[in-house]
């Protein structure tokens, strides 16, 4: 196994290069052809590791705009890899190619290395948008992969590579894909990148996205108040409600990030729309969210005589720290101790795909990419000197996996 591990030390300088490179591609989530060059750019690193890489379309993301009307946004296409499909084990690694920094974003400058940033000092860092979420674990997926190929014992051991577009928006397009390639693995390793202080993600909230649109009855303030019916008045009336539910629902996060409707004070506002994040800690929750909202909905139309429609739902359930992750977990302790690191878990309230995984019933831990921080934002970092740790004890859970050396999820596949 050292000679794995040694071979992934020599490479940082290639993974620090590599990570700028595609942090200078611009691929936030609707910037198909930024998805599609950052794509063709891993394809040509990767592909001659893979037995058959698959390019798949994905269908448009469906959504309503700040005027209430339906709209279709086309997607970015994903990218299957895959390494003896027919082996009797298999892991599945997956990631996304998206960012959070559209094509028009002002950050889009790449800088470092250096270890003389004010906010991290004596730290080795580098900034850039989506160099820790996800492009730094984009970089050390493959460097962990290619140190098992070096390596691996046998031929009974199989991987496929799943690297979608529209993480950052919650994987519509690609749910179907991850749910699909679920059935085809005994556990998952997704490359989210790990917490700020290096700890890995235990349970993870679900998250749902709603958009409520009320649409009432125009009339003169002055003159016919009365024969108006305010969309603005009712759905502030829902939004409360939903804010107070949160604030006091143990369990319960529900955030109003988008509020818009009216227009001239002295006309009764005829449409508004509010846009929703609700977080929950299990499936009960989440269906009781579920519920609420379509009743209230239903109830605030009826008393006021607007039309309130309700759009959206759960795209994450919600991720309990499961047996199957638990062992997965344990196998990491183990290989981390002789690389000199601790595995450590907390809670997040962040969802990823390693949500959609585990709803479909595949065993994963997501958080198995570098350590950086303020992700989203124009002050994203990532720890370079987390690469070759992360990467080495990537490789050194698929090698045990392959040995059959370490205690790790075994299932029976359905396909």
């Amino acid at each position: 196994m050292r000679d794995a591990l040694g071979w992934i030390e020599e490479q940082e300088p290639a993974l620090c290069r590599r990570i700028a490179a595609w942090a200078e591609i611009s691929s936030g989530t609707f910037d198909r052809d930024g998805i599609h060059e950052l794509g063709e750019s891993v394809e040509a690193l990767a592909a001659p590791l893979c037995d058959r890489v698959e390019r798949v379309p994905l269908a448009p993301f469906e959504t309503v705009d700040d005027d209430g009307t339906r709209v279709s946004t086309p997607l970015g296409d994903a990218w299957i890899y895959r390494r003896r499909p027919d082996a009797a084990r298999q892991v599945l690694l997956a990631v996304h190619l998206d960012t959070v920094f559209g094509v028009d974003h002002p950050f889009r400058a790449v800088t470092g290395p250096v270890t003389d940033d004010p906010e991290l000092p004596g730290r080795r860092i580098l900034r850039g948008p989506g160099v820790c979420d996800a492009k730094g674990g984009l970089a050390l997926l493959w460097a962990a992969l290619e140190a098992f190929e070096r390596e691996r014992p046998d031929d009974a051991t199989g991987w496929t590579v799943l690297l979608n577009p529209d993480e950052e928006i919650g994987s519509p397009g690609s749910a179907p894909l991850l749910a699909a390639e679920a059935q085809d693995a005994d556990f998952g390793l997704v490359f989210e990148p790990a917490l700020p202080d290096g700890a890995l993600a235990g349970a993870r909230k679900g998250s749902g996205n709603f958009q409520l649109v009320a649409r009432g009855r125009a009339a003169h303030v002055g003159r016919a108040f009365d024969e108006g019916r305010s969309a603005i008045h009712t759905l502030a009336a829902l939004v409360h409600r939903l804010a107070v539910y949160g604030a006091e629902t143990p369990g319960v996060i529900a955030n109003v990030g988008f509020l818009r409707g009216g227009g001239a004070v002295n006309v009764v506002a005829d449409f508004a729309i509010a846009r929703c994040n609700v977080g929950v800690d299990d499936a009960e929750a989440q269906t009781r969210v579920e519920t609420l909202l379509a009743a209230w909905c239903a109830e605030a139309g009826a008393r006021d005589g607007v039309e309130v429609e309700l759009h959206g739902g759960f795209a994450s359930p919600p991720k309990p720290l499961a047996p199957g992750a638990r062992q997965i977990l344990d196998a990491l302790t183990r290989c981390a101790e002789p690389l000199g690191i601790a595995i450590e878990t907390r809670d997040t309230g962040g969802v990823c795909d390693g949500n959609k995984l585990a709803a479909a019933g595949l065993p994963n831990v997501d958080t198995m990419g570098p350590v950086g921080g303020n992700i989203h934002s124009e002050r994203e970092y990532l720890d370079l000197d987390s690469l070759v740790p992360r990467a080495q004890l990537v490789a050194s859970l698929l090698l045990g996996f392959a040995r059959g050396s370490l205690e790790l999820p075994r299932r029976q596949r359905k396909r």
